[in-house]
């Protein structure tokens, strides 16, 4: 599935029905803007959710952290962010954010 962020005033937004289940990610590993390092591999992650958005799940393949939301609120923007460390020597240890405004659609 693509999914179309927009900038909103928080920053990377995506909009979301308050009944949708979907899955939202977070490519360390894209293609045209690699965070991480050839051979570098993401060794944990934490995906938090703000209050009134629920988290599913979350899974992590080749650098790109995936989370499963459900629920808000319709007119509520919801902030989620993933934070990962490396395996590279030192560890690196990074984080994203993006927002999700729910809305009915």
């Amino acid at each position: 599935m693509t999914i179309t962020y927009f900038d909103g005033p928080l920053g990377k937004t995506i909009p979301k029905d308050p009944d949708a289940v979907l899955d939202y990610s977070f490519n360390w590993n894209d293609a045209d803007d690699p965070w991480l390092a050839v051979l570098e591999a993401i060794t944990s992650r934490t995906v938090t959710v703000a209050a009134g958005l629920t988290k599913d799940s979350d899974s992590e393949l080749n650098g790109k952290v995936s989370v499963v939301l459900s629920g808000g609120t319709a007119g509520t923007t919801y902030k989620v962010s993933c934070k990962i460390t490396t395996d590279a020597t030192p560890a690196r240890i990074d984080e994203r954010s993006i927002y999700i405004q729910v809305e009915e659609r």
